[in-house]
């Protein structure tokens, strides 16, 4: 079944691109791809933290190279977001006027190839997987875009083609820095082996930060984040959709799946850095944010801002904020796929997205001005929406990670800067609403037409993904936590036996050698059942 919400888009865009009706077969394999991503949900196991439904194929025994696919419940959650998504910007994309075959087939190669990096288990795969769905979004943008679309495109490519160069050098010093015996292209040999310290501190400092560089220009990390804003104010809105929604989130899934992990030594020597350089994507973007004066860079802009939310947990590796990050993640993905999709309709309506020229749209399109108030209240974090239980364990997560100094630490200064981005985004989105849905109307927007029946659908969907998990965010967080316990160590002020609750020991100091010659409790390691 991870083989058939893998390959179900990718096949069915070869099928368009030998001929095949584009928006049937788009349609038919979106909704099998949700399908069986919903079968998924519904026999995973929460209990286990290992992989489940784990298929491989032998491809290269010398380099102990396999296509080997499964899921746990961090990638089985971003599979749930990328199908969600995939489906809705297939279902909002409607009739394309040259190249519908192409268009189509390109946002299935997205699709498939994001759902293939959250699936793959192979550190090969897990980044060849990814370098598919780039290529298409380059072309969507270039080919389908509006505005400037040939420099957006351009730009794009060069910033996130050296991402994905320095990514690739990061990835191979670290299978290189293993022990020939320990070398592999398994995530879970390299995790066991790290696990036994068979790559040194120094090590996981090098290649922790090459990690960091080209994740993060993948995710738009301050200051390598000028990139987005152009590229989604010019992508047409499924691209958008796709992008912000689903595929930028690769390089965060990437942090948690290999950088936490696989490096706690590099991941602690630069938190430092990490904190300040998220603190510029949530306070300078948001100030920049609040001066736009189009819909579409606002958009853009505003999807730059929260990634420093999700950073934030990640940089503070404690249950609590991970945890939140990869609730924010999923929930992010589908409020800004929501807001974009509706800011192309917007757009093929209007022709235009300046604030000052629009204003009053909300009565002639009630429908959309009640969804994009679902998706506004969303990035802002208002209660009953999944954003805000992931903003909440997110803040609170970080801020007990300095609990126990003497002094206001770092992650709590960062998080109390961090709590006034809150503040900026609630001025800038409900700005944003305002100038487009409230106020005087003009004359030529009388005869603008609300959505149809047809588009409501990806939107009620969408709009109900972030209801259902704003109630019951514990759904998610039960599928994500078991896998976060078995690699995040910072859970230091548990008790023993909320430690061992939780699915985590101390081994006891009597057991412990380096614990007699270390300072006192200092010596505590935290080890699987």
């Amino acid at each position: 079944m991870v083989l058939f919400v893998i390959f179900c888009p990718i096949i069915a865009a070869i099928l368009i691109m030998a001929g095949a009706p584009a928006r049937k077969a788009a349609l038919v394999a979106s909704v099998l791809a949700f399908a069986a991503a919903l079968f998924l949900l519904a026999f995973f196991d929460q209990s286990q933290r290992d992989f489940q439904h784990v298929t491989s194929f032998t491809i290269s025994p010398e380099w102990h190279l396999s296509f080997t696919t499964g899921i746990d419940g961090l990638s089985l959650v971003m599979i749930l977001l990328a199908t969600i998504v995939t489906l809705a910007a297939v279902w909002f994309t409607g009739t394309i006027e040259k190249y519908e075959n192409a268009f189509y087939a390109c946002l299935l190669f997205i699709s498939g190839g994001a759902i293939g990096a959250f699936a793959s288990i192979d550190l090969f795969f897990f980044y060849a997987f990814h370098e598919l769905a780039l290529i298409p979004t380059f072309l969507l943008i270039g080919i389908w875009g509006s505005g400037n679309r040939v420099a957006a495109a351009w730009k794009i490519t060069i910033y996130l083609a050296i991402g994905s160069f320095i990514l690739l050098l990061g990835l191979i010093l670290l299978y290189q820095s293993f022990p020939v015996a320990a070398r592999s292209f398994d995530i879970r040999a390299l995790k066991a082996a790290a696990g036994l310290g068979q790559i040194s501190a120094d090590a996981q400092r090098h290649v922790y930060l090459l990690l960091l560089i080209g994740f993060g220009i993948l995710i738009s990390l301050f200051p390598f984040h000028t990139w987005a804003p152009e590229a989604y104010a010019s992508a047409p809105a499924p691209a958008a959709m796709l992008h912000a929604g689903v595929l930028k989130k690769f390089g965060l899934y990437g942090l948690l799946r290999l950088a936490i992990p696989l490096l706690p030594e590099g991941t602690h020597h630069w938190a430092n850095l990490l904190v300040v350089l998220l603190l510029g994507n949530i306070i300078y973007v948001g100030l920049v944010t609040i001066a736009q004066k189009r819909l579409d860079w606002m958009l853009g802009y505003s999807s730059v801002m929260h990634m420093g939310y999700i950073f934030l947990g990640i940089a503070s590796a404690t249950i609590l904020s991970t945890t939140g990050a990869v609730v924010l993640m999923f929930a992010h993905g589908l409020s800004i796929a929501l807001l974009f999709a509706l800011a192309g309709e917007l757009r093929k309506q209007t022709g235009t997205l300046v604030f000052d020229e629009l204003g009053g749209l909300g009565k002639v399109m009630p429908f959309a001005s009640l969804a994009f108030g679902f998706g506004v209240f969303a990035a802002i974090g208002l209660p009953g929406l999944a954003n805000f239980a992931g903003e909440i364990m997110i803040f609170f997560g970080a801020f007990k990670n300095g609990w126990e100094m003497a002094h206001f630490h770092l992650f709590q200064i960062a998080t109390v800067l961090a709590l006034w981005g809150v503040v900026i985004s609630t001025v800038y989105m409900l700005r944003a609403y305002r100038k487009t849905f409230m106020g005087t109307m003009s004359e030529r927007w009388k005869e603008i037409a609300d959505l149809r029946p047809a588009q409501r659908v990806p939107v009620v969907l969408v709009v109900g993904g972030l209801l259902c998990y704003g109630f019951f965010p514990q759904s998610l967080v039960r599928m994500v936590t078991p896998v976060l316990h078995s690699y995040v160590t910072s859970d230091r002020h548990l008790t023993d036996e909320e430690r061992c609750s939780h699915g985590a020991v101390r081994r006891p100091p009597a057991m412990d050698p380096e614990y007699r010659n270390a300072p006192q409790g200092n010596g505590y390691k935290v080890v699987d059942k």
